[in-house]
């Protein structure tokens, strides 16, 4: 398989686990297999559909998305990684009264610091920040920092992420996250090299970590809401780990419920990156769709395509220019 099938893969993959779990976000586990059943005769998971509801058109893609691509583009835009410029593309983004933003990410990005600052007096002054919003939105800067190696990838990960998480805890699954993607998108299998990832994470953190991503992790096991980083993630990796193909992996983690459209979001990266573009059935591509507050804008599946190579590309053309320079990635 090309890469160009994994980077496209990754972004069209977390976008359509985005909009297919959006309607049964904060629903009881089970409710998306009941809606599409896998009995005999049915050919799920080809049979199920961008049904929409929960206040979400068929195919429609959330705040997730929408991050993620304003993400995207500011990394393309500045050329690298300008962290008060994507700051305030947040900020702008979340002015513009998004259908949907989550909670901690609101409080951050509305409190008036600067974006040096927001997150980290928002931890200290509430004590917890490790909510999965960075998880939701990472797959386009870990396609753009990925060619770089793990350390790169892994540290660009930890500073996007505390521009809205205060807690380390949040940026150690993050840098997870882009580590696990990056291994993907080389071809390997992101699973096996779990303990050289977690090997990587900072020292504090490593053992709750490994506790969450270990082969006989299961969701029900989860001592928070998938709305935190640690389920979240895990339940990612366990549906990753226990499935076979795409659609399978998402039927999996959104069928546990919860917080549908995140969990779905990041396992649909993962699965993406493994299995490739030609893995996502076709029928949940074309109503996939993207608003994107503060503009006009509503992405489709081409426009998110070009996206991925474009990000890919700068990414491969950042190392070859390292490497002329004698910089040699981890």
């Amino acid at each position: 398989m090309r890469r160009r099938d994994r980077v496209v893969g990754a972004v069209l993959g977390s976008a359509v686990g985005d909009a297919l779990g959006a309607p049964f976000e904060f629903g009881p586990a089970g409710a998306f297999g009941a809606r599409f059943p896998d009995g005999e005769g049915k050919r799920f998971p080809y049979t199920a559909s961008m049904c929409g509801g929960g206040g979400w058109d068929p195919g429609e893609a959330t705040d997730d998305t929408q991050m993620a691509v304003h993400l995207g583009e500011a990394l393309l835009d500045a050329g690298g990684l300008d962290l008060p410029g994507i700051f305030e593309r947040f900020r702008a983004w979340a002015a513009a009264d998004p259908k949907d933003i989550g909670i901690l990410t609101e409080c951050v990005l509305g409190n008036g610091l600067p974006w040096d600052l927001a997150a980290q007096i928002h931890f200290q002054t509430e004590g917890r920040a490790a909510g999965n919003g960075a998880l939701m939105r990472a797959v386009t800067a870990a396609v753009r920092f990925a060619p770089l190696g793990r350390d790169a990838t892994m540290d660009a990960a930890r500073r996007i992420t505390a521009l809205t998480h205060g807690d380390g805890a949040a940026w150690e699954g993050t840098a997870i996250l882009h580590e696990m993607l990056r291994r993907a998108l080389d071809g390997e299998d992101p699973l096996a090299a779990l303990p050289l990832t977690l090997a990587a994470v900072r020292a504090e953190h490593r053992e709750r970590w490994a506790g969450v991503l270990a082969e006989d992790w299961h969701p029900a096991l989860a001592t928070e809401s998938n709305g935190a980083a640690w389920p979240c993630l895990g339940s990612a990796v366990w549906a990753l780990r226990t499935t076979t193909a795409f659609p399978a992996a998402l039927r999996a983690v959104i069928d546990l419920g919860g917080d549908t459209d995140t969990t779905a979001a990041v396992t649909g990266a993962l699965a993406g990156a493994v299995y490739g573009e030609g893995a996502i059935p076709e029928g949940w591509l074309t109503p996939l769709h993207v608003p994107l507050p503060p503009t006009e804008r509503v992405l489709r599946a081409r426009e998110l395509k070009v996206l991925a190579e474009a990000l890919d590309a700068a990414g491969r053309a950042s190392a070859r220019a390292r490497r002329m320079a004698g910089w040699a990635p981890s």
